[in-house]
């Protein structure tokens, strides 16, 4: 009788962890939630207990957490009403850039039974920056030689909001010499130019001044604007001219600081100081200065910092001859960088079931992680396994993440402890 009683013991053991596993199967899910940027540390962003199902006193009881993705901790689980809430006010623009969908990822674990859900949170701009320039005045030589129809770039503006509260448009104050033109490049960006529409006569004006406004489209607009002074220089017939109108080349991200990208040239058809050309970047951001580097003399433009594909994949640089007599002219530069297998995959471990019960059924879960690599496209991909061992196998659950469930039965009196490898 003992012995049945003992049967009828492990029998029902068997059936609690065979519900307890379809449980866990069943609780895999998403919750997305939206939030505008800048909302004060506290902000409400999400009813968790409700969304999922749960009642308040079981988040406590079965000891919720939450886990941000990232390496910042943006949020936290009140397990007193069940919301989810901002650990700390959130800049958009700070912590994604130029990104167009701002998403930060996060994981809720309840134990008790041992579930994980996943949650998003979408980070909503607002027009808090307007449009600026670099500088708050530039100046513009131009030989009273050049033919209308010549263009000049201007200095760009940059907005760091996205969609309608990012810089939508440019404009210029009237002038009977000049008018304003916008291009958009490769990049999507903008570029203002400005376009000689009627000869220059240095003795009858020597200098004009425009002002160069951007806006956004944000409710209220918001604006920005820079004075520019056009200076007009006398004689010297020919501006340097580039072999290219664009140049284009591929660079790996890893490589080496003092490599050499590629070479502009230009060639000037004056004589004497005015066909002496020299090379510089226009109206750069600051941070590309940071990265290439370019020979006054030569033209030749180098790397002076370590590239990287996940950060900035590509680059588009405006650079200009010069010649002794002032005069100008500018070409654009190309540079694609090309992804490197340079990171590792990272394991982080989000729960462990120890000790485990010898009489623990088949299929029973003893680990959950997830694997993530910083790489892009093959190179991100990952694939795990799991060391010899035939007592327990890896099962895929969503995206990234594994879980670690018994292949055969257990037995203490034969193999009391396993260290498993992934």
């Amino acid at each position: 009788m003992c012995s049945a009683g003992r049967r009828w013991g492990r029998r029902q053991r068997a059936l609690l962890w065979a519900l307890l596993l379809a449980a866990w199967e069943a609780a895999w899910g998403q919750l997305r939630y939206s939030v505008p940027e800048e909302m004060p540390k506290g902000s409400f962003v999400g009813d968790v207990a409700k969304d999922l199902g749960l009642q308040l006193p079981a988040l406590k009881d079965r000891d919720a957490h939450v886990f941000d993705t990232g390496r910042t901790r943006y949020f936290f689980l009140d397990l007193q009403n069940g919301h989810l809430s901002m650990m700390e006010q959130v800049d958009r623009e700070e912590i994604c850039a130029a990104v167009a969908k701002c998403v930060l990822s996060f994981d809720i674990l309840v134990k008790r039974p041992m579930n994980i859900y996943k949650g998003e949170v979408e980070i909503l701009d607002i027009n808090d920056n307007p449009p600026s320039f670099p500088e708050g005045r530039s100046v513009l030589e131009i030989s009273e030689n050049t033919a209308p129809g010549a263009r000049f770039p201007l200095q760009r503006a940059r907005d760091p909001d996205i969609g309608v509260n990012s810089l939508q448009n440019y404009e210029c104050s009237r002038s009977s010499y000049f008018t304003l033109e916008v291009k958009t490049g490769d990049d999507g960006v903008q570029y203002p130019e400005l376009l000689l529409v009627k000869s220059l006569d240095r003795e009858q004006k020597a200098a004009h001044n425009l002002i160069l406004t951007a806006t956004d489209s944000g409710s209220p607009v918001k604006s920005g604007s820079t004075t520019i002074e056009i200076i007009v220089l006398d004689g010297n017939d020919n501006a340097p001219e580039f072999t290219q109108s664009v140049y284009k080349v591929t660079v790996r991200e890893d490589v080496a600081i003092g490599s050499r990208v590629l070479q502009v040239t230009a060639t000037d058809r004056d004589e004497g100081p005015n066909a002496e050309v020299q090379y510089s970047f226009f109206n750069i951001p600051e941070k590309f200065n940071k990265t290439f580097k370019m020979d006054l003399e030569s033209g030749e433009i180098v790397v002076i910092e370590n590239l990287n594909f996940e950060e900035h994949d590509f680059y588009e640089l405006v650079v200009q001859a010069r010649d002794a007599g002032g005069l100008a002219s500018h070409s654009k530069v190309l540079i694609k960088v090309v992804d490197v297998n340079n990171y590792v995959p990272e394991i982080v471990i989000m729960s462990v079931f120890n000790p485990v019960p010898e009489d623990t059924p088949l299929g029973t879960v003893i680990a959950i992680f997830r694997v993530q690599d910083r790489d892009s496209g093959a190179n991100g991909e990952v694939q795990c396994s799991i060391s010899d061992s035939h007592a327990f196998r890896l099962e895929k659950s969503f995206d990234n993440y594994y879980s670690v469930v018994t292949a055969e039965l257990l037995d203490r009196e034969q193999v009391s402890e396993y260290n498993v490898t992934v």
